[in-house]
């Protein structure tokens, strides 16, 4: 079913919980494996041989599971710190596009002042006078006339200068203050996505940490333990008879779809990444369908959110499965209760089984 996969979580992690799990004293793990550099370590004998170091299957299970958790808290900030750096990209543009309104803005103000402006220098070299007397002092009674039209025309201009000048005003003060909201808000885009991603180091090096610990025949047990694991899951989703329900045929934008994601297989799994050479688990689904001309959120959670949703009997290759209940993980389906995908730091993009892990539901990002 393919290697480097994700085990099986029973359910959604927080990140109060995978740290309460990893700092709760007394552990199975900890005291199967104590640290070499404690004085108890010290004076315990040296193990008898080799064989006697692997710690029992109860033991490692226990350690999986603490990495599993890390792993996934380490995903939904992964979610969190890509979902920030999108919206960090839109409010961006979003401000560029306000200050080159108010540039134009300003521009148009300026003008009517410089209009305003010739105006009063006008009326300073008449002596002051305004318009009406002017013409009532002149001794020609059609000049008058004539000058009432040219009055008219004149008040006219005048008031709609005043009007044009209070909106450029008000159109000005509107840009200047979007883009001080806008400012505000990438501000605090930043502050979460500075935090998300030292939540996912964090994780990621509490994981390794974890993992160094192991001796290498406790490391193969443990993979062996989480292929175990998969293929059970794997088995059970299989042994619901889904796959005779499964009978929709790949669309031609799925089609490319699933090229494009099987073609990255082997490349290494990075969070934040969107390829051409790493990739995190949305970032390969995202860049797929990219690829096959439909463009589709950044993010599971958002992929969850806002593509189609399918039931599971109708799926068919391309469509994108959401995993666990936080929706924090996506592959996807390429056909024979198979998905591609990108599983986790330390992994490569990989074939997996669709039901290796918890399934929350399937969304179609093209409906043709």
């Amino acid at each position: 079913m393919g290697r480097g996969r994700h085990s099986v979580l029973a359910a959604a992690v927080t990140v109060v919980c995978a740290v309460t799990l990893l700092g709760a004293p007394g552990t199975a793990f900890a005291r199967a494996l104590p640290d070499p550099t404690s004085p108890a370590a010290s004076a315990s004998p040296p193990p008898p041989s080799p064989s006697v170091t692997l710690a029992p299957d109860q033991d490692l299970e226990a350690v999986r599971t603490k990495l599993d958790k890390l792993y996934h808290d380490a995903a939904v900030a992964t979610d969190a710190y890509n979902l920030a750096d999108e919206k960090a990209k839109k409010q961006s543009a979003e401000i560029t596009d306000l200050n080159r309104k108010i540039a134009d803005e300003q521009g148009k103000l300026d003008g009517l002042k410089d209009r305003a402006g010739a105006a009063a220098s006008a009326q300073y070299r008449t002596g002051g006078l305004p318009p009406q007397v002017q013409l009532m002092l002149g001794n020609d009674p059609q000049d008058f006339f004539d000058g009432a039209g040219q009055l008219l025309q004149s008040q006219r201009a005048t008031k709609s200068l005043i009007e044009e000048t209070t909106r450029a005003q008000q159109d000005l003060k509107l840009y200047a203050d979007d883009a001080a909201e806008r400012l505000r808000e990438l501000e605090a885009g930043r502050k979460a996505k500075a935090a998300a991603k030292k939540r996912i180091k964090q994780r990621i090096k509490e994981a390794k940490e974890l993992e160094a610990k192991l001796e290498k025949r406790q490391r193969e047990r443990l993979a062996e333990l989480e292929r175990q694991a998969a293929d059970q899951a794997q088995s059970a989703w299989l042994s619901t008879g889904i796959l005779d329900e499964l009978k929709g045929k790949a669309s031609p934008a799925s089609r490319k779809a699933v090229e494009f994601a099987t073609a990255q297989l082997g490349k290494p799994y990075e969070w934040g990444a969107v390829g051409p050479r790493t990739y995190d688990c949305s970032g390969l689904t995202s860049q797929a369908w990219a690829a096959a001309g439909h463009p589709v959120p950044r993010t599971s959670q958002q992929q969850w959110r806002q593509l189609q949703r399918v039931n599971i009997k109708d799926m068919k290759p391309g469509d994108l499965i959401i995993y666990f209940d936080d929706a924090s993980h996506v592959g996807m389906y390429v056909g024979d209760g198979t998905i591609v995908h990108a599983p986790r730091p330390g992994r490569t993009v990989t074939l997996a089984g669709a039901g290796s892990m918890p399934i929350l539901g399937v969304v179609r990002p093209a409906t043709e």
